[in-house]
């Protein structure tokens, strides 16, 4: 008996959401949106490429590009450098642990591979504040 007592509820939560999803419905069509105001053709509106919100994170992005190769040229001493991680190849070589070797090798070609990436992405970053830079003062 409390099985079908149950389904019965269930049943009839179920038959009204469904009714109240179709008024919601016809409600929400009956709306008309508002029109909205159309910029000014002196106000510079960069819309669709993000250009506002990368300006904003510009400093953030630097400090964290900055960080980044300080970390990969650091000493051997230095967590996540490639000189550690060369250190560490030739510890591996020097145990005979060739696969491990052959493992770190490919993690420092990697590691290698992006410190001319980063500062690729440093020297863009650089161009990208000063265009921001003319756009604030071009704004005020």
């Amino acid at each position: 008996m409390p099985t079908r007592t149950r389904n019965i509820a269930i049943a009839s939560v179920a038959a009204g959401t469904a009714l109240i999803g179709i008024a919601g419905t016809a409600v929400a069509a009956d709306n008309t949106p508002s029109a909205t105001p159309k910029p000014s053709a002196t106000a510079k509106t960069h819309t669709g490429d993000g250009a506002r919100s990368l300006c904003k994170r510009a400093p953030k992005i630097e400090k964290r590009l900055h960080r980044a190769l300080a970390r990969l040229q650091g000493k051997a001493t230095v967590r996540g450098s490639i000189a550690r991680l060369e250190k560490r190849v030739e510890k591996a070589k020097a145990a005979g642990h060739t696969e491990i070797a052959t493992f770190l090798n490919h993690k420092l070609a990697h590691r290698k591979s992006l410190v001319p990436t980063l500062q690729q992405r440093e020297k863009d970053l650089a161009k990208v504040a000063t265009w921001c830079r003319t756009q604030t003062n071009a704004a005020s």
